[in-house]
């Protein structure tokens, strides 16, 4: 199966000093929360959009645009074959429940744009609960906006969700996206990346606080009225420790209604697994999504 070299080792400099940035990225991404809701009732009519039409924009979670995201995802099977060390794979949670919100913040020369997902999941074994809460803030400068995409990078913050069905830890890191509109296609990519906010001196043998690259590429075709087709939420991640891969691969099947202060985004989600030998988590077999997003452009 498909393999990555390994990446080389995290400096102990880089190590020592990490602790400083990622408590100011904290603090910056909490700070963002707080003052979003003011600017967003007082900010006036939605900007021009220099090309990029309102029906792309209802795709576009980086557009300068409030947007209400709820999605559930049942996950009735995962590959059960034999990993490499001889144990059999390990199976996920069952399905999640996925509440995402984004409050854009724009200010003169940048724009803010934080990004909070919660998930509620349940296990095989009937056991739900929270699962670990994502909160990132993408900074987009004014010169990095060419209307019709655009780049971001800006702080992630994990919090600890429940030891049923997810880490009981903090999580501190970066995210980072690209994305653009042409013609009918829009495109991009998201990659974020953490570390655990853990004792060094616990962690097992073989393994660190890095947690594993987040990549998720995707890619949109609109079709007519509205319709459109994509490959999906599929989060590729590389592990660091080992040199682990694992790709997912979906097909996305949505419409998107434009109204005149607002727009709405359905859409019907499979998803299954591509590259996953030599992952030694759970891999996917067979997935569903139905989600449902509302967005409004900012002060309405």
């Amino acid at each position: 199966m498909f393999s990555l070299s390994r990446a080389s080792n995290i400096s102990a400099g880089w190590r020592n000093s990490r602790a400083t940035w990622i408590n100011a990225l904290l603090v910056m991404t909490l700070a963002t929360l707080v003052i979003t809701p003011a600017l967003g009732e007082t900010e006036g009519e939605e900007e021009a959009s220099g090309g990029q039409d309102r029906e792309s924009k209802a795709l576009d979670s980086t557009a300068t645009q409030w947007s209400f995201q709820l999605a559930y995802q049942g996950i009735p099977d995962y590959h059960d074959d034999i990993l490499d060390n001889g144990e059999p794979r390990p199976a996920g949670n069952n399905d999640f429940l996925q509440l995402r919100i984004v409050a854009p913040v724009p200010l003169k020369s940048v724009t803010l744009l934080p990004r909070l997902t919660l998930r509620h999941y349940e296990n095989d074994a009937g056991e739900s609960g929270m699962g670990n809460t994502e909160l990132f803030a993408l900074v987009i400068p004014k010169k990095w906006d060419w209307g019709v995409g655009r780049v971001g990078i800006g702080p992630l913050v994990t919090t600890p969700g429940s030891e049923n069905v997810a880490r009981d830890e903090w999580g501190y890191g970066l995210a980072a996206a690209v994305v653009n509109t042409s013609g009918p296609w829009f495109y991009g990519l998201l990659f974020t990346q953490s570390w655990r906010g853990v004792d060094p001196l616990v962690v097992p043998a073989g393994e660190s606080d890095t947690n594993p690259l987040g990549i998720a590429p995707f890619l949109n075709f609109r079709i007519d009225k509205g319709w459109y087709v994509g490959n999906g939420d599929m989060v590729a991640r590389y592990n660091w420790d080992n040199g682990d891969f694992y790709l997912p691969i979906g097909i996305r099947v949505g419409k998107g209604l434009v109204r005149p202060t607002s727009s709405w985004n359905f859409y019907f989600e499979y998803q299954t697994s591509l590259i996953y030998g030599d992952w030694n988590g759970a891999a996917v077999e067979n997935s569903y999504r139905f989600n449902v997003t509302y967005t409004m452009p900012v002060g309405k």
